[in-house]
């Protein structure tokens, strides 16, 4: 069974950077297409970033180039750097894992706990 795990989140000021952990268990991200997933208080949840089990990687439109994800999968882990985070960045952020990547509509199949990012302006 997939198991992930989010870490990092936190309060930090605009322009400031912060980087997301997810730590997989059970299974080998490297096996899966992993994501991070927002959503804000109010709204529907958002697919932010993934990348694909092929390597390839997908980022929405909203974060205009701030955000990169990347993999570690030695460590079984996958991360999502966050630079110069702007206060409509808040949100709880979610990993999540599946056969692909659900940038449309975030349908994953294994979801973490996620991990509160707040920021202030």
């Amino acid at each position: 069974q997939v198991q992930v795990v989010e870490s990092g989140g936190g309060l930090v000021k605009t322009g400031d950077s912060l980087r997301l952990d997810c730590a997989g268990s059970g299974f080998s991200l490297e096996r899966l297409s992993v994501g991070w997933v927002r959503q804000a208080p109010g709204r529907e949840r958002e697919a932010v970033a993934c990348v694909a089990v092929d390597g390839a990687i997908y980022y929405a439109d909203s974060i205009e180039g701030r955000f990169t994800i990347s993999s570690d999968y030695p460590r079984n882990s996958v991360y999502l750097q966050m630079d110069n985070l702007k206060p409509e960045d808040t949100a709880f952020y979610y990993c999540a894992a599946d056969a692909a990547c659900w940038m449309w509509s975030p349908l994953y199949n294994a979801w973490g706990q996620g991990t509160q990012v707040t920021v202030s302006s």
